[in-house]
């Protein structure tokens, strides 16, 4: 990951939290751990929520997609 420009923000975190930061980042690395932490949640998220949207869609437009893909082998059978 590379960052172009980095900005320094406060943020509050639990304990908890920190504490499993620090057992995989290494020492002075806690801001690139988080940062390609919070980078893989984006992406995963926005890829989840693309195939929530495509399963949403195939699943409303069934019937019209299985009717046509009907019309059509008969237009292919035809030939």
């Amino acid at each position: 990951m590379k960052t172009l420009h980095a900005k320094r923000i406060n943020i509050t975190l639990p304990e908890q939290v920190i504490n499993r930061i620090d057992r995989i980042a290494k020492k002075g690395e806690r801001s690139r751990f988080i940062a390609r932490a919070v980078e893989f949640y984006v992406e995963e998220n926005g890829k989840n929520r693309m195939r929530a949207l495509l399963k949403e869609g195939a699943q409303k437009h069934a019937a019209r997609d299985r009717a046509l893909a009907e019309e059509w082998f008969v237009v292919e059978s035809e030939i």
